[in-house]
């Protein structure tokens, strides 16, 4: 019976994946479907504006060629038409000279014959029938504007659709994800020497496999790729995976996009946890800050039901002139918070926990002091920590604390004693857990330089812990373990003495 209802359970939940697997199939199809029709209706447009602007070319060139042809037909009209006006005036001349000449012949009197024939010369010598060219200025050939379209008339013949580029292959087994960094690799299937770019999508997602149409984020874009790889830098990993794919494109057109591909992008994420903090800090998602006036607000009523917080009250009131009361003064006492969970801490323990559990795997997380902090720790601790304890105190607390006030620490802290680090504080401190390994890390975020390792024996979950006094912490998270401290993990075995001494040194 039993192995019947497990068989038929296994049969429900592949039941159930095929399911959901056709779901996502069919809303693809339908976004597919849907895109057909937009694109259609988009490259007609598009097609409609080429050839218009083609009419718009053919038509300003007949208009200035016609213009041409006019401008030469005025030329030589205005200058024919000069000769001819020009030959007639001559010819009027002449014939009213020729008859004058004529008449001349009938003089019968030699002196005025004489007188006669001399300005017949005269006016002979000085006609314009005499002094004109003969050739005609312009001819009436226009043949040198003819036109031969033959060969555009073939290459508007031979118009077809540009050949668009063939989608991209990611080659995933060169494609790397390191250091918060994603390297993606691809090659045309078919050499085509006319691609001019490509363009890069990615987008975050939860969801492995192949991407869903319906997904919570959106396709981000890196165009104007001009080699077959590029390097995505500064993610922050807070999602599981990444979907990837990349087309290309020459002058005038986009090819389809390349097969998408899904890389695993999973990193440690947390944030500062408000409830678990102590009621002097000022808590925000990945900051935190000391206020010293956050015991301040504290109602009436509940201050006159608790005698013991009349304590802290003083201690508030008694601050100094900067407001910065001395975390070795504070006290131990203190009435209970109106925001419940906050009054988790005192004295000493300005403490606040992350809120997300580790409980397998390797994590890393970054933390970096604001201006002039007077006091912070940066470590893990069991979930139970308890309401007095502090970082590095107990047993269930491992930690790095540093000290700008009065006199200069760093130091790493374990169950009440502590080693003093003999080098400078980093302006950012990476930390390294390696739960199922029992090892602790701390180290120069930016050189990657080991700054102190606790090898133990985890024994339960921990959870990031963090203690600040007189400034504030910010929190990086999202963060791949570096390969470096990768690198160093692997060639360290020999390195763990570095905390031996700690067990026996008190602090």
């Amino acid at each position: 019976m039993d192995s019947q209802k497990e068989a038929l359970q296994r049969i429900i939940t592949t039941l159930a994946n095929k399911n959901e697997e056709l779901h996502n199939f069919i809303e693809t199809l339908s976004h597919l479907l849907a895109g057909v029709q937009v694109n259609s209706g988009q490259v007609v447009s598009d097609l409609e504006e080429e050839f218009d602007t083609l009419f718009s070319i053919l038509e300003e060139a007949k208009e200035s060629m016609t213009n041409t042809i006019k401008q030469e037909q005025a030329r030589k009209s205005h200058e024919l038409q000069n000769q001819l006006t020009q030959s007639t005036n001559a010819l009027e001349s002449a014939e009213e000279l020729l008859e004058f000449a004529n008449h001349a012949l009938d003089i019968k009197d030699e002196e005025e014959f004489a007188k006669a024939a001399k300005q017949i010369k005269d006016r002979v010598t000085m006609a314009p029938a005499f002094r004109l060219t003969m050739k005609p200025k312009a001819t009436d050939n226009m043949t040198h504007l003819m036109v031969d379209f033959s060969q555009e008339r073939q290459l508007l013949q031979g118009l077809r659709f540009l050949p668009v580029p063939r989608a991209p292959e990611i080659e995933v087994q060169d494609c790397m994800v390191v250091d918060n960094a994603v390297t993606i690799v691809w090659r045309m299937p078919v050499e085509d020497s006319k691609i001019d770019h490509y363009i890069l999508e990615y987008r975050k997602t939860n969801h492995e496999g192949l991407p869903r149409v319906k997904d919570e984020r959106c396709w981000e874009l890196v165009d104007n790729v001009k080699n077959t790889e590029y390097m995505l830098t500064g993610l922050k990993f807070d999602s599981k995976f990444m979907n990837f794919r990349v087309r290309a494109c020459n002058k005038a057109a986009a090819g389809d996009y390349s097969d998408p591909v899904t890389l695993e992008t999973r990193a440690f994420n947390f944030g500062f946890d408000s409830s678990s903090s102590h009621l002097n800090l000022k808590v925000e998602e990945c900051s935190v800050e000391w206020d010293p006036q956050g015991g301040k607000g504290l109602d009436s009523k509940v201050k006159g039901k608790e005698n013991k917080g009349s304590a802290h009250l003083t201690n508030l009131k008694n601050m100094t002139r900067s407001g910065t009361p001395s975390p070795k003064r504070g006290s131990n006492t203190r009435s209970p918070a109106p925001r419940g969970g906050r009054d988790r801490f005192t004295g000493e323990s300005y403490t606040v926990l992350g809120d997300t559990s580790i409980d397998s795997r390797q994590h890393y997380w970054e933390v970096k002091a604001l201006k002039d902090c007077k006091s912070y720790s940066v470590g893990v601790a069991y979930k139970n920590l308890g309401k007095f304890d502090q970082l590095g105190k107990t047993n269930t607390t491992w930690c790095i604390h540093v000290n700008n006030w009065l006199q200069n620490s760093f130091a790493a802290k374990h169950n009440n004693k502590a080693k003093s680090l003999d080098m400078p504080v980093p302006e950012r401190i990476g930390v390294y857990c390696d739960l199922d390994g029992g090892q602790l890390s701390f180290y120069n975020a930016e050189s990657k330089q080991l700054l102190h390792v606790f090898k133990t024996k985890f024994t339960q979950p921990v959870v990031p812990a963090f203690m600040v006094w007189c400034g504030g912490l910010s929190l990086s998270t999202g963060l791949q373990v570096p390969s470096a401290v990768r690198s160093f993990q692997k060639a360290e075995n020999g390195l763990a003495g570095s905390n031996s001494s700690l067990n026996s040194m008190a602090q």
